[in-house]
């Protein structure tokens, strides 16, 4: 077997805790392989930034230390930094999303850094997986808010790349795993589910004063419109299960565009 190649990167950024739990999962991935890790994320948090890349400007790369890099960039520019700069001698057989502090469901995954990064690895043909740990008040504020990824994360793993795992051939999709808030014992198991639409759009943009020349909008989470729909991952993550999704590049409607061919035709 070849020896593994693993790229991480994390949308909140190098000093992100999450970091360190997707590592240990690397690390224990690798086993007794005589391979590498190398990690490569934001200087900055960069959630919500979605599949964007930095074209418009060239991005700083700094080592920080041994396989460690921190970019002026997003997510998806840190892929692209691992596999055409820091590993584009051997390139990544496996990368790894996250752990991302906060869940990426239903229509959250069209804004996710943590997603697009993932996205960016499967056009790229290398298998990707990102990982995601809900949270609340009571984890957010304890010792370890990251007890459920920590726990389950690494078995999750193994059994998605169980079928001959670093493999170098075209993979076009990629695995949006996402871990409930709850405590490790509370989770009542796993479900392979779709990444639904919720009923209403969640986010909306509010103005911080009454000025209507000048002023600060900001993007907020409206809760009375986070209903989601049954049998989508945010259903069955909000009813402590750990949920797996498989998504793919392909954003075509392709039932739509038979219609389209018929009108147009």
């Amino acid at each position: 077997m070849k020896t593994p190649l693993i790229l991480i990167t994390n949308d909140d950024g190098i000093n992100a805790p999450g970091l360190e739990v997707a590592y240990n999962i690397a690390k224990s991935l690798m086993q007794k392989k005589k391979g590498s890790i190398t990690i490569i994320a934001p200087t900055t948090e960069k959630s919500g930034v979605s599949h964007s890349i930095s074209f418009v400007r060239p991005s700083l790369i700094q080592k920080i230390s041994n396989n460690k890099y921190a970019l002026e960039g997003t997510p998806a520019d840190c892929i692209l930094a691992g596999i055409n700069y820091v590993m584009k001698d051997k390139k990544p057989d496996l990368i790894i999303s996250g752990v991302n502090m906060g869940r990426n469901i239903a229509d959250d995954i069209l804004y996710s850094g943590t997603v697009g990064a993932a996205m960016e690895g499967a056009l790229n043909g290398i298998k990707s997986i990102a990982l995601s740990q809900q949270y609340s008040k009571e984890t957010y504020s304890s010792n370890n808010p990251f007890k459920c990824a920590t726990k389950y994360g690494l078995d999750i793993c193994k059994k998605i790349l169980k079928d001959n795992p670093f493999s170098n051939s075209k993979f076009m999709g990629f695995y949006n795993i996402n871990f409930p808030s709850c405590s490790t014992k509370e989770v009542k198991g796993i479900k392979i589910c779709n990444s639904g639409k919720r009923k209403k759009a969640t986010f909306e943009m509010v103005p911080q004063s009454k000025s209507t020349e000048r002023n600060f909008l900001w993007i907020k989470h409206n809760q009375q419109n986070s209903q989601s729909l049954k049998k989508i991952d945010e259903h069955y993550l909000d009813k402590n299960f750990i949920t797996i999704s498989a998504l793919k590049t392909d954003l075509s409607w392709k039932e739509k565009n038979k219609k389209l061919i018929k009108i147009f035709s």
